[in-house]
């Protein structure tokens, strides 16, 4: 009896470590797609979220999660949260089509490690500890990463801006939804912001010439179906089971396997330094997610 429940165990557990790596791997193949696509960028950030608005629903409504009875002000922070994701969206897909697929993943993820430099700035406190090594890892894997990016070209410097203003748009995002994900569950939010959202990022598509409607529709369909349903859905499902390290750890997947695709499809050569750059910034990644976790564990025991 006691085998059969230890191997129970074991099962579910390779289950979980498995959906969180699909999860990532699945979102690893967005920049890919996006670059495939032949609409614009932003035009592919809308069909991302509007052909996906339905499905988002039904899983909300499957798991039990309520869509309406949100409170007026709850309401307009998950607007207001919803049109920063939508700006982040745009401006991480078109930084994906000006520098290397390596690079967009790793500054379109660095949104927890401006949470932990806004969270210093709130508390009016230095950084301790981890959080010292998470900055240093930061700085000095973002300096080597957009020196290199000058070195190839301007355009690719400024795709890493793009990205990183993207990192910026989506801490935002995290910030503003911050108390309404304690509400609502993650499938119905994640509705509420492809309706807000959605229509966002058309206006921006509409407002800078984008074509709209694609000639093409694999690329698309592949895009919501990776990033938004089995990428968010494996990682919705398999997130809460995991310490901020092992989400941290799993998260690196998603840079390397765009690295990958990068130098095989497209190209894109990383030298040793380059290496050394995503090696420091991965780590800044993983390390933001534990200083959370440990200042979290902190202030609860503080209370």
């Amino acid at each position: 009896m006691e085998i059969g429940k230890t191997l129970k165990a074991k099962l579910v557990g390779l289950a979980l470590v498995g959906a969180l790596l699909a999860g990532n791997m699945a979102l690893a193949t967005g920049p890919w797609l996006v670059r495939l696509a032949d609409t614009g960028p932003v035009s592919a950030g809308f069909w991302r979220l509007f052909l996906a608005l339905p499905f988002l629903v039904l899983l909300a409504r499957a798991n039990g999660q309520k869509m309406g009875g949100m409170p007026r002000k709850t309401l307009i922070l998950v607007g207001l949260g919803s049109v920063a994701f939508a700006l982040d969206l745009a401006s991480w897909h078109v930084g994906i089509g000006l520098t290397r697929l390596g690079n967009a993943t790793l500054f379109g993820n660095a949104g927890s490690i401006i949470l932990l430099f806004w969270g210093f700035v709130m508390a009016r406190m230095l950084p301790r500890g981890l959080e010292w090594m998470a900055i240093v890892c930061a700085l000095g894997g973002a300096a080597i990463l957009l020196g290199r990016s000058l070195e190839i070209s301007t355009e690719t410097f400024v795709g890493d801006l793009f990205c990183l203003a993207a990192g910026l748009l989506y801490a935002v995002y995290l910030l503003t939804l911050k108390g309404a994900r304690s509400h609502f569950g993650s499938w119905s939010l994640l509705a509420w912001v492809s309706l807000f959202g959605s229509p966002v990022l058309l206006l921006v598509a509409l407002i800078a010439g984008e074509p709209i409607w694609p000639t093409d529709w694999t690329p698309i369909l592949i895009l919501f179906v990776t990033s938004q349903l089995i990428g968010q859905g494996l990682l919705v499902f398999a997130m809460r089971h995991f310490t901020p390290l092992v989400i941290g750890l799993a998260l690196l997947t998603q840079p390397a396997i765009a690295a990958v695709i990068g130098y095989g499809i497209f190209g894109e050569v990383l030298t040793g330094l380059d290496i050394v750059g995503m090696i420091l910034l991965g780590s800044a990644l993983v390390l933001s997610r534990i200083a959370a976790q440990t200042d979290r564990v902190h202030a609860s025991k503080r209370l």
